[in-house]
């Protein structure tokens, strides 16, 4: 089942339950401190990409906006 929230995904990602958005990025890209975005980047290598740009290529896809492509990313069903 897809997620529609950000904190819900990447909850899944991170193997964890209930965390605000920024502490389930954070554990998931194992960072510290770092609001989502910047985690995500620093996951994905890359500093300063748009939302939906770091989580398409987290999940090695393309046009999708941000939610979907980590739901691609967690093997969840498209919202």
């Amino acid at each position: 089942m897809p997620y529609h929230e950000l904190a819900g995904v990447l909850n899944q990602l991170a193997g964890t339950t209930g965390l605000e958005v920024n502490d389930a990025a954070n554990v998931w890209a194992g960072t510290t401190n770092r609001e989502y975005l910047g985690a995500l980047n620093a996951k994905n290598g890359t500093v300063g990409l748009e939302l939906n740009d770091v989580c398409n290529a987290l999940a090695g896809t393309t046009g999708h906006e941000a939610i979907g492509a980590l739901n691609i990313l967690a093997g969840n069903t498209l919202p």
